[in-house]
């Protein structure tokens, strides 16, 4: 059986359910840590299981320059050479190829660019964005794109969609089925409702095993993105995951899930980490402001991860005044922790029908008055 999603609660449009995958069943709604090249930042495989993740990224574009997809294949896939044994999603590569600028050459077929790393010249197509997926051994695979830009006028948001469009279709033409893997379509059109709609009825057309929802978190701020949400979710199929593409705050998702999104993923808990940033129960910390200097309390009193069971805030500020890597990995791991405990918490809600209030209540304690 392909891979496929489940619902086990609906609570308004906020929904629980699984997503089979050939490497393990993953409960939704779900964060999944961004892995871009094969490797969640200062965090072991070990420690990202630690936290309840279940699910990573990989990215094509990173991984086919180095060490390359074929590499990568021969010795035993992502998943082994990674070792993560949970189900991987990788991007497609069309994000981090568009945002190149004068590094690349877009046409009607696909992209050419230059390597940021060394200047060298690659060619990426539908067919061979898949084809380094599959050879990464990812359980989802997603289409190649073109993100669109943000802002864009509709004229220039609705050529850049059709040709996404275009590629989807080349994409689901190239992709190999097998037993727990699946190829997700990727809706486009800006903040434009109408190119939206079209979007999501070509891709439906097309058919796929989930829907992602992206060239949104680029700029257009989170009221314009709820307001894209609130038009384009309730067209997509309701039996098929949907995934919210680069986001975002623990509001976003929050925010999100209550619009009916499944899957979400970004670089803010892992970024932040590296740049003594934590998101608590509480809010929002910078660890390296002066007043943690002489502070003994846990980071986080309800979080059970080891940077909030085994240490104080003074002793994380002093890590990172020092620059100590010890710092960036536990406030990492802590984030990461945070966001599973964020989507486990909406998740519980929508089972117990509670949705609303929880959600309400987690918003206003990360903005505390």
């Amino acid at each position: 059986m392909t891979l496929h999603w489940t619902a086990a609660a609906i609570d308004g449009a906020a929904r629980a359910g699984t997503l089979h995958t050939a490497h393990g069943e993953v409960p939704t709604p779900v964060f999944m840590p961004v892995g871009t090249a094969g490797t969640i930042k200062a965090m072991t495989a070990d420690a990202v299981r630690s936290t309840g993740a279940r699910m990573i990224l990989g990215n094509t574009y990173h991984l086919m320059l180095r060490p390359t997809a074929e590499r990568i294949a021969r010795l035993g896939g992502l998943h082994k050479f990674a070792d993560w044994h949970g189900p991987i999603l990788t991007d497609s590569g069309g994000f981090q190829v568009m945002s190149l600028a004068g590094l690349r050459k877009l046409d009607a077929d696909g992209v050419t660019f230059q390597s940021h790393i060394d200047g060298s010249k690659h060619r990426l197509t539908p067919e061979r964005s898949i084809e380094i997926q599959h050879l990464l051994g990812a359980d989802v695979t997603m289409c190649f794109d073109e993100c669109t830009p943000f802002p864009a006028t509709e004229e220039q948001a609705a050529e850049s969609m059709r040709l996404s469009m275009r590629w989807a279709a080349r994409s689901r033409d190239a992709f190999v089925a097998r037993p727990g893997h699946g190829l997700f379509g990727i809706v486009q059109g800006s903040t434009f409702a109408e190119l939206r709609a079209e979007s999501v009825a070509a891709l439906t057309a097309i058919g796929f095993e989930g829907y992602a929802i992206g060239g949104l978190a680029v700029g257009e701020g989170q009221e314009a993105m709820f307001a894209t949400l609130d038009v384009t979710t309730p067209l997509l199929p309701a039996d098929r995951p949907r995934y919210l593409m680069g986001v975002g705050t623990p509001a976003d998702i929050i925010g999100a899930v209550r619009r009916g999104i499944d899957m979400f993923d970004c670089v803010i808990p892992t970024r932040s980490g590296r740049t003594a940033r934590a998101y608590t129960s509480a809010g929002q910390l910078n660890l390296r402001n002066a007043r943690h200097a002489d502070d003994g309390a846990p980071l986080d009193a309800s979080c059970a991860c080891p940077a909030c069971r085994n240490h104080s805030r003074a002793y994380l500020h002093h890590l990172f005044k020092c620059e100590e890597m010890l710092g960036p990995m536990l406030l990492t791991w802590h984030n990461i922790a945070y966001y599973q405990q964020v989507t486990g918490t909406l998740r519980a809600a929508i089972l117990d029908g509670r949705f609303e209030a929880v959600a309400t209540r987690l918003e206003a304690a990360l903005d505390p008055a």
